[in-house]
């Protein structure tokens, strides 16, 4: 298994696996997802024998992005790291491949000296395995906020990281 950067050729696998677990994630198409690798300061896929399998979006403080999410952690701290999403490939969960992605994005941010990372997973409808995975990686609720027109809850999690 291989981590790389995620490039246009690898767009209709990013877009197969975002639609697969559309219910914890915001849709997107192609145009929407050009837009957001634009945008993004780490866009990483796992791949195993030239097949996707996982990806990672992720987005520096600072950005263009439209995300209520993302503009919630914009308006409280200054320098950051925001995972938009991380999505593993239902045959390849419990592989160990999204704690593989995100021991490299604190590689990344240490070499950016960036010292946290933010992001969210769904409390309303609930998400238990994105709960658990974020746990164990130390991630700690600050906040939760109401998105979609209010469908949706979300729990708001930093993760300070080691200077």
């Amino acid at each position: 298994m291989i981590i790389r950067p995620a490039t246009t050729a690898d767009f209709p696998a990013v877009l197969a696996l975002n639609e697969a677990s559309v219910h914890f994630l915001a849709p997107m198409d192609h145009s929407r997802l050009l837009g957001l690798n634009a945008g993004s300061s780490y866009h990483r896929v796992m791949e195993h024998e030239g097949q996707v399998l996982a990806f990672l979006l992720v987005f520096r403080e600072g950005a263009s992005y439209d995300s209520p999410n993302y503009r919630w952690f914009a308006g409280r701290y200054p320098r950051f790291l925001y995972i938009d999403r991380i999505v593993v490939a239902a045959a390849a969960r419990g592989l160990g491949l999204g704690p593989r992605l995100y021991e490299d994005l604190i590689v990344f941010a240490a070499q950016a000296e960036i010292g946290m990372l933010c992001c969210e997973y769904d409390l309303e409808p609930p998400n238990p395995g994105s709960a658990r995975f974020h746990a164990r990686f130390g991630f700690s609720e600050v906040g939760q906020q109401r998105v979609a027109d209010g469908k949706k809850a979300v729990s708001l999690q930093v993760l300070p990281l080691p200077r």
